[in-house]
């Protein structure tokens, strides 16, 4: 058996059109503001990214930039001042934030109704009651939406989430619970006890624990749908830069499984065209009050 691609490229480019004709309806283009904290390499390329795409689709974004000895009460309010700012619509707080900031007392300051990343309590616990009206975390929501375009069937079917992050794991496992998809859902982490014969049991496995190639296909039964959310850089000498890009899935399980997502392409684009979505969703809900 050698798995299916569940591409990730290609179902977003699929969203993106349905987004842009969404947008051609609003009577002004949503605003998504970004603020990032610090020089972070990798965060700048996310950000890049995600401006890139807004220009795409017709999204207004701004940037903002801050040094990365910012202090707490500045930051605070500049939440403050995009939350009562009418002419956005979206905010996103970049991470990681340097160690000296409360990140998770930050997002609790943003305003739940432009929390385009989805990790307010408000947001998460629209999922908890089973709800799916609200902002839903861009990566679970992203995947959802990927493992519906290729129709695989979750009602009934076995799913393990490896990592309980409130980014990742749990509003994953949240959503796939939900009347929306009825799946049967075993959250695991570093703690699991036999946690590879946990996963063998899956019809579906999201692997969102960042470590690099540790699920591989003694861990998976026969025809069993991977999700690889890790994003792990791993050094590599016959690449240019010296390293490549894994995820959390060994690539060898592609030989077990019948769908797989590869990284990079399967799950990335998906979490920033969920993005997009949001903030329309967003500007969408704003205006109608």
């Amino acid at each position: 058996m050698t798995a299916q691609i569940l591409d990730g490229r290609a179902c977003a480019s699929q969203i993106e059109k349905e987004i842009i004709a969404e947008i051609s309806k609003i009577s002004r283009p949503p605003h998504l503001v970004v603020v990032i904290v610090g020089d972070d390499p990798a965060s700048k390329v996310y950000v890049g990214n995600k401006i890139k795409t807004c220009k795409r689709l017709g999204i207004r974004s701004t940037l903002i930039e801050k040094k990365a000895d910012i202090s707490e009460s500045l930051l605070v309010s500049l939440i403050q001042e995009l939350n009562d700012d009418d002419d956005v619509d979206g905010i996103l707080i970049q991470s990681p934030l340097p160690n000296h900031l409360d990140e998770m007392m930050l997002t609790d300051l943003l305003d739940p109704n432009k929390d385009v990343d989805g990790f307010h309590p408000i947001n998460l616990g629209r999922l908890v009651q089973g709800r799916t009206d609200g902002l839903i975390p861009c990566t679970p929501h992203g995947i959802i939406r990927l493992l519906n375009h290729y129709q695989i069937p979750l009602q009934g079917k076995q799913a393990v989430v490896i990592g309980r992050s409130r980014i990742v794991g749990m509003p994953m496992s949240l959503l796939l619970a939900s009347q929306d998809c009825n799946a049967t859902v075993t959250i695991t982490h570093s703690k699991t006890e036999d946690l590879a014969e946990v996963v063998k049991k899956a019809d579906i496995v999201i692997a969102a624990v960042g470590r690099a190639e540790m699920i591989d296909d003694t861990w998976i039964k026969p025809g069993c749908v991977v999700v690889d959310v890790g994003i792990n850089r791993v050094d590599d000498a016959s690449h240019e830069r010296g390293w490549k890009l894994s995820g959390d899935a060994h690539p060898n399980v592609s030989t077990k499984a019948s769908w797989v997502s590869p990284v990079p392409g399967g799950v990335g684009p998906m979490t920033v065209m969920m993005l997009m979505q949001n903030t329309v969703n967003a500007a969408k809900k704003r205006r109608q009050k």
